[in-house]
């Protein structure tokens, strides 16, 4: 068919004449509505985007000298990180002359492998780049997915808004009619029955 026809047929259907294989002989082409066309493209690319999950990688960074507690509270928040989802990299920070001693930092990192076991697998063994040494865990498979996941506590901020469980929502109020064009000019007062 001539390039000439098919666009006098695509202008009487009110539609686009689009060429979809420009390198075959002869060219393709298609009657379609064009903007629909793309719209439709835009939707199923949305779509695609929405069921993908993004997993963001968390960095927990310790010292060689880092105390217990302070160890127990990185491993906690490695343990949130966790349970969110998301993979953690955990990074032990040499300084100066703290390089000659590598072993106690690879003993910091053993002892968040041993807190960590129950949530998380290794993913990436301990090893140093540069002046640090670093390993990557991800999150555990769960042994029995069946057992639902604890609702996490509401932020101080949402806290205040939040109702709480022993309050009741208040009843819902009946829905009100619309103002009448009389109403909204000023004129005379309707009457509603209620």
């Amino acid at each position: 068919m001539k390039t000439r026809d098919a666009l006098t047929m695509a202008r009487t259907q009110n539609v686009d004449l689009v060429e979809v294989a420009p390198n075959a002989q002869p060219p393709v082409c298609r009657i379609m509505d064009y903007g629909k066309y793309r719209y439709e493209q835009g939707k199923k690319e949305k779509e695609a985007r929405k069921s993908q999950k993004v997993i963001t990688i968390k960095e927990v960074r310790l010292r060689p000298k880092i105390d217990d507690h302070d160890l127990r509270t990185k491993g906690n928040q490695a343990r949130g990180f966790l349970e969110e989802g998301h993979k953690v990299k955990m990074t032990v920070l040499f300084r100066g002359r703290e390089m000659a001693h590598q072993d106690i930092g690879r003993e910091v990192l053993n002892e968040m492998i041993d807190m960590l076991k129950d949530v998380a697998t290794i993913e990436q063994a301990p090893r140093v780049e540069g002046r640090n040494m670093s390993m990557m865990l991800s999150r555990a498979a769960s042994k029995s997915s069946s057992e639902p996941k604890a609702p996490r506590p509401p932020r101080p901020e949402q806290a205040a808004t939040a109702p709480r469980p022993e309050q009741s929502a208040p009843a819902p109020r009946p829905a009100q009619a619309a103002p009448t064009q009389a109403q909204e000019s000023g004129s005379a007062p309707a009457a509603t029955a209620e």
